[in-house]
C-alpha cells in the first residue's frame, strides 16, 4: 500500500517504501514477504543482526521496528 502526502493544492505524491533485497551488516538475502527491521530512514536488517544491535540502528541510532511486507 503507498503513502500519499500533499505537496500543494492539487498535487499528490505518492511515497513507497524501498523493499531492500540484502541485509546492510551481514548481506544476507532479504525477500519481500520475509522478515526484516527497518529504521525511519529505511536502513535494513535481518532479524538476526537487528537483534545483535538489539533494535537500534547502527547507522542512525534509531530504533529498528518490523518491515511491513509487501503483497504485490
Amino acid at each position: 500500500m503507498a503513502c500519499y502526502h500533499a505537496n500543494g493544492p492539487g498535487e499528490v505524491d505518492i511515497m513507497t517504501l524501498e523493499m531492500k533485497t540484502r541485509c546492510e551488516k551481514c548481506g544476507d538475502a532479504l525477500s519481500q514477504d520475509g522478515s526484516a527491521y527497518i529504521c525511519s530512514y529505511e536502513c535494513t536488517f535481518c532479524p538476526k543482526c537487528a537483534a545483535a544491535m538489539k533494535s537500534v540502528c547502527p547507522n542512525c541510532g534509531g530504533e529498528l521496528v518490523p518491515r511491513p511486507s509487501r503483497t504485490t
